[in-house]
């Protein structure tokens, strides 16, 4: 016969084993690679502040204030706003993720104006990770009309944004390495 105190052992466990199930679901924990993953402790912190994933405290405790980086940290959204530095930006919203220019002449045609919209939906630099979409407006007489422009523009637009991201990631990979060394040898002095 089972006693209450091992059914209450035996529902917690089974209470572990669904929490644990769910999270290792959850994309929390991610499968690395031995050899690609450094032995030595500082090694590993080298590595860690190269790719951003280091931790500061800042100047916490050391009096008020602190440095706070927002949108100019992800290189996603900093190459994607110096790309549109062409014309003016009517909805720039880093939380929801979305940049939107005004509309704006078409070189190509008198007539019409365009717009440009740029969705994010991860900060990971992907081709699947943003959707860029072209608008086109035409006015005739007062009489306008709106519609999605489907050509390889957006497509050229989304690899360019992608390209500038990956070399400001690359040059702020390098930076990070390069204070993390000089800030350890003088601390190492």
């Amino acid at each position: 016969m089972f006693s209450s105190i091992n059914f209450k052992h035996l529902s917690g466990i089974l209470l572990l084993l669904f929490i644990f199930l769910g999270l290792s679901g959850c994309g929390i924990y991610k499968k690395t690679d031995a050899k690609n993953t450094p032995v030595n402790a500082r090694e590993r912190a080298l590595k860690n502040v190269a790719e951003g994933r280091s931790f500061s405290l800042g100047k916490l405790g050391k009096g008020k204030g602190g440095s706070f980086e927002f949108a100019s940290s992800n290189p996603l959204w900093r190459a994607s706003l110096e790309i549109l530095d062409f014309t003016p930006l009517s909805n720039v919203d880093y939380a929801g993720g979305i940049i939107i220019t005004d509309w704006f002449d078409n070189e190509n045609d008198n007539q019409s104006e365009l717009k440009i919209s740029i969705k994010f939906f991860t900060n990971e630099i992907r081709i699947d990770g943003m959707e860029v979409t072209i608008f086109e407006k035409k006015c005739i007489n007062s009489n306008c009309s709106t519609k999605k422009i489907e050509n390889n523009v957006s497509l050229e637009i989304k690899e360019t944004i992608l390209k500038k991201a990956a070399l400001l990631e690359k040059n702020q990979y390098k930076k990070n390495l390069d204070e993390y060394k000089r800030k350890n040898k003088r601390i190492e002095k």
